[in-house]
C-alpha cells in the first residue's frame, strides 16, 4: 500500500513510499485493531521533520511515515479486542510505551527516557497511509456525530493534556480561579485552546500577527466569544496587560516561535500558569532575555510553567467532548478551522507546498471516501 514518508534526517526528502498491508494479526494477544484512514491532518511538526530538524525512522527502515493527526474506520478487529468495533470512527494516540515506570502504568504521554516513539515522528510509522493497525490500548472512538471534527482530535488533545496539567499543578494554591486567558498563536491548537477557556467562561484574548479584518482566524475567535488582538492592529499581549492594568491568570502559548514563548514569562500575572505548546527544532538562541528580571517575578510571584504535547486516551476524549460541547454552543464554528483539503496520498508535494507557506489554518488529506 502507500504511504507519504520522509528520509530523517535528509532535508525535503517527502516521497510516496510503499509498506506491506497491515494485519491485526501484528498485534499480539488478539489486540490488533486495523484501520481505514479516511483523513489525516498535517502541521508544521511534518513541516520540520521534512526540514530535517528532528525525527528518526522504525529500525530496519531508511524512511519515516508521516503523520499523526489520524482520522479513519475500523474495518477489523482481534478477537480479544473489547474498545471498539468495526465500523467504529476512530482517532489514535501518537506515542507508544517505552520502558519507564509511566510507560509500563499506561502514562507514555510522560514517559521519563530519553529515546520516545511517536507514530510519524520518531522510530515509529505514522498515519499518512492506506491502513494502519494498532493496539486496541490506542484507540479513541469518535462519535458518528462528531466524524466531521475527527481529524482534530489529536490537536484537541494536546490542548486538552496542557490545561488540565495547569489545573492540577494549581491545585497547590488551594483557591484559583482564573478568569483572564491569553492564547498566543490563532492556528489549530491556538483556537481549539481559546474554545476550551470558553468554555470555562474565562474572558480570553486571542493573538495573532493579522490584522482582524478580513481574517477567518479573528472570524473563528470572536465567533467563540474571545477577543482576536492582531498585532497589525497594534494589540500586543503587553499593550492589553497595560490596558486591564494586570497580567492574565493562564496563557497558553502556541506561536511556533521561542522568542514569543519566553516573552510570555514577563507578562504572566500572579500566581499564574503558563502553558508552551510549541515544540522548536533547530539551535537558535535568544539575545536580551531579561532574566534576573524574570526569575525574580516568577519567585515573587508563586508562578507556574508547564509543558503539553501528545495526550494519552483520556486527553482524546477530553479533546472530543469539549469539542462536542462546543458544537452546542457555537454550532458550526470548529469545522471552519478545517480549511485546505487535498485528495489522495499523491497530493503529497502540495501538501508540504502548502505547510511550507505558513498562512493555512489546517492543511488535511481526504485519504479514502467513507464507505
Amino acid at each position: 500500500m502507500k504511504a507519504v514518508a520522509v528520509r530523517p534526517p535528509h532535508k525535503n526528502s517527502v516521497h510516496l513510499a510503499e509498506l506491506p498491508m497491515p494485519k491485526v494479526t501484528d498485534i499480539p494477544d488478539g489486540r490488533g485493531v486495523l484501520v481505514k484512514v479516511l483523513k489525516i491532518g498535517v502541521d508544521a511538526t511534518d513541516r520540520e521533520i521534512n526540514h530535517g530538524l528532528y525525527g528518526a525512522a522504525p529500525p530496519g527502515y531508511d524512511f519515516l511515515v508521516i503523520g499523526h493527526e489520524s482520522f479513519g474506520r475500523v474495518v477489523e478487529v482481534g478477537p480479544a479486542v473489547t474498545k471498539v468495533k468495526v465500523g467504529d470512527y476512530v482517532s489514535c494516540t501518537v506515542r507508544r510505551p517505552g520502558g519507564s515506570l509511566f510507560d509500563k502504568i499506561g502514562r507514555n504521554d510522560v514517559t521519563s527516557e530519553l529515546t520516545y516513539y511517536e507514530r510519524g515522528i520518531n522510530l515509529r510509522h505514522g498515519f499518512l497511509t492506506e491502513y494502519f493497525v494498532d493496539d486496541m490500548e490506542f484507540m479513541v472512538r469518535v462519535p458518528e456525530g462528531m466524524k466531521h471534527l475527527g481529524l482534530l482530535a489529536e490537536p484537541s488533545s494536546v490542548v486538552a493534556k496542557g490545561i488540565e496539567q495547569a489545573m492540577l499543578a494549581q491545585q497547590r494554591l488551594q483557591v484559583w480561579q482564573p478568569e483572564i486567558a491569553f492564547v498566543l498563536g490563532s492556528g489549530q491548537i491556538g483556537l481549539l485552546a481559546t474554545l476550551m477557556f470558553r468554555l470555562k467562561s474565562m474572558r480570553v484574548f486571542t493573538f495573532a500577527r493579522q490584522k482582524a479584518e478580513g481574517n477567518l482566524k479573528a472570524e473563528i475567535a470572536t465567533a467563540y466569544g474571545a477577543t482576536y488582538c492582531g498585532a497589525l492592529d497594534g494589540k500586543t499581549p503587553k499593550s492589553v496587560v497595560a490596558e486591564l492594568g494586570r497580567g492574565p491568570d493562564i496563557i497558553f502559548e502556541a506561536t511556533g516561535s521561542a522568542r514569543q514563548a519566553f516573552e510570555a514569562m514577563e507578562y504572566l500575572g500572579l500566581n499564574g500558569a503558563l502553558i508552551w505548546s510549541s515544540c522548536t527544532g533547530g539551535n537558535a538562541t535568544i539575545d536580551a532575555v531579561p532574566a534576573n528580571k524574570i526569575n525574580l517575578e516568577w519567585v515573587l510571584g508563586n508562578k507556574l510553567l508547564v509543558g503539553t504535547v501528545n495526550g494519552n486516551w483520556k486527553h482524546f476524549e477530553q479533546g472530543i467532548s469539549a469539542m462536542a460541547v462546543g458544537e452546542l454552543m457555537f454550532p458550526g464554528v470548529t469545522e471552519k478551522i478545517l480549511t485546505h483539503p487535498l485528495q489522495g496520498l499523491e497530493s503529497y508535494a502540495e501538501m508540504m507546498r502548502l505547510l511550507e507557506t505558513g498562512e493555512c489554518l489546517k492543511v488535511f488529506v481526504e485519504v479514502a471516501k467513507d464507505e
